[in-house]
């Protein structure tokens, strides 16, 4: 699966795009023909509290998964939105076996 990240309005450190990185190459159990995965990072600022919005667009045969999360860590929000995948990943798989049968 390709990987590209774009942080908005900042630079994201290499932890962070290594954390990215392994969490999404965890969502291959799940779903074997991924092809591409592409995560958006921005920070929000409304009011007193910064918040951190991940955007993440994974590309699959057929169709497109999109999830957006909204926490106050980057890595809150990636752990949020590979829960949020992977639920839709096994809902994507059971409709095609399905339709298979």
């Amino acid at each position: 699966m390709k990987v590209q990240t774009q942080a908005v309005h900042f630079s994201a450190d290499s932890k962070l795009l290594a954390f990215i990185e392994r969490k999404l190459s965890k969502l291959d159990q799940f779903f074997d023909r991924i092809v591409s995965a592409k995560v958006i990072l921005k920070l929000e600022n409304t009011g007193k509290v910064k918040d951190k919005i991940a955007e993440i667009r994974l590309e699959i045969p057929g169709s497109v998964l999109f999830v957006k999360e909204t926490s106050k860590s980057f890595e809150a929000c990636i752990d949020e939105a590979i829960d949020t995948l992977k639920r839709q990943l096994i809902k994507y798989k059971e409709r095609i076996r399905s339709k298979d049968s």
